[in-house]
């Protein structure tokens, strides 16, 4: 029913699917929106997450997921495209790994942003997670090739020096007053996405010339997540952290319901007709609904990565993923989404602009921008206008990052 996984082949090398690029751009634009409003005070409970200990989600939940649904949507093709590159052997699992680890790399780093002691590390406070960035974003911008081959190395391995010197540099002092390297302990949005990407691809890649795999290997890892709320998964205290990718098995099987996404809309015969596909993306959601509702007992949060939150996240990015499909890619409407493709083409950069921006400017920016009530929405709105400019003006110039 699903059709063949082997369809990324279809697509061209230089192809890229607009619905896909659409909907990755708008899912980063309500990324900065709600991460800029959430320190605004004074709003409608539905416009923050859902707090700890209470169950239930809002729009602010979903984003995140949506993030890792389309991630996983987007593997099928670039797997495709890296096996044609270096073939399915050691260059491809090279790639998807330093791919991960740059993720995690970036995530740590953000993740420790604000904890470095400036007396300690000798950056001026607030000063080393620019220097950290600005190294990284040196050393994975895609440099052009023709005459400034030399031009271009320089930055990059310049970039890799300033990420090296602010790595071995820096220094935090703990809650009991002893000094430390960096923590660990959460490795932010970035290195999250990271690991599910790694988790994803481990299962995923071996067995993508199975048509039913992808719906299997949600399944399990739904299973997984259960019974890792009901306490039935010793493993995770057997293996340490950072050897266990697929952790209670959440943001992976969020991955791979986006695998399974991209099988329903660009799978199967190439002559489909779309309502074909949206009636199999309708009925897909339709089941995750189901299996989330089925799973309630277990809770329905964010912060706890409950079996519940995942399916409905996936079955909301389902369809909603299904109307963009619909307006960019079969009806040829994508003027519309003009303002957020280039952040879905130039995700990472456009990831980290304003993290630069409040380590450079945060300050000020909180105290001279309304932080209360709906004049703080609006601020909001205006701050995540410039960021995705931003990214439109870079990406344009052909200023982008590419792990």
């Amino acid at each position: 029913m699903l059709g063949t996984m082997d369809s990324a082949s279809q697509q061209p090398e230089s192809a890229r699917i607009q619905s896909i690029d659409i909907f990755r751009g708008l899912t980063m634009a309500v990324m900065i929106f709600v991460n800029d409003v959430a320190s605004v005070k004074g709003l409608p409970w539905w416009t923050y997450h859902m707090p700890v200990g209470q169950n239930g989600m809002t729009y602010v939940d979903v984003v995140f997921p949506a993030f890792l649904f389309i991630l996983g949507m987007a593997i099928p093709l670039a797997v495709a495209r890296r096996e044609r590159k270096s073939g399915a052997g050691l260059g491809l699992w090279t790639h998807i790994v330093m791919r991960s680890l740059s993720l995690v790399v970036l995530g740590v780093i953000l993740a420790n942003a604000w904890k470095a002691d400036p007396k300690l590390t000798g950056f001026p406070d607030h000063t080393w997670p620019t220097f950290a960035l600005v190294g990284a974003i040196l050393f994975w911008l895609v440099y052009p090739r023709g005459s400034h081959q030399t031009c271009s190395r320089v930055l990059k391995y310049g970039g890799l020096a300033m990420l090296a010197v602010a790595l071995i540099l820096f220094r935090r002092t703990t809650q009991s007053g002893e000094t430390a390297w960096l923590d660990f302990g959460y490795w932010e949005i970035l290195g999250l996405i990271g690991r599910a990407y790694l988790a994803t691809c481990i299962l995923y890649v071996p067995l993508r010339k199975i048509a039913w795999a992808p719906a299997a290997l949600l399944a399990v890892l739904t299973a997984l997540n259960a019974a890792s709320r009901m306490g039935m998964t010793p493993w995770r205290r057997i293996f340490p952290y950072a050897l266990w990718p697929f952790d209670s098995g959440a943001l992976p099987s969020i991955a791979m319901a986006g695998v399974v996404a991209y099988q329903i809309f660009f799978g199967g015969p190439a002559g489909r007709p779309f309502r074909r596909r949206a009636a199999l993306g309708i009925a897909y959601a339709a089941v995750l609904f189901t299996a989330g509702w089925a799973l309630t007992p277990l809770g329905i949060s964010k912060n706890a990565a409950t079996p519940s939150w995942c399916l409905f996240s996936s079955a909301i990015s389902t369809l909603l993923f299904a109307g963009v499909y619909w307006l960019a890619d079969v009806r040829g409407y994508s003027n519309w989404a003009a303002f957020a493709r280039p952040a879905g083409a130039n995700t990472l950069l456009t990831y980290l602009l304003p993290d630069l921006f409040y380590f450079t400017c945060g300050a000020a920016y909180a105290s001279w921008t309304p932080g209360y009530g709906w004049p703080g929405v609006v601020r909001a709105i205006l701050f995540t206008a410039a960021m995705l400019a931003l990214s439109a003006v870079l990406t344009r110039k052909h200023v982008r990052m590419q792990l």
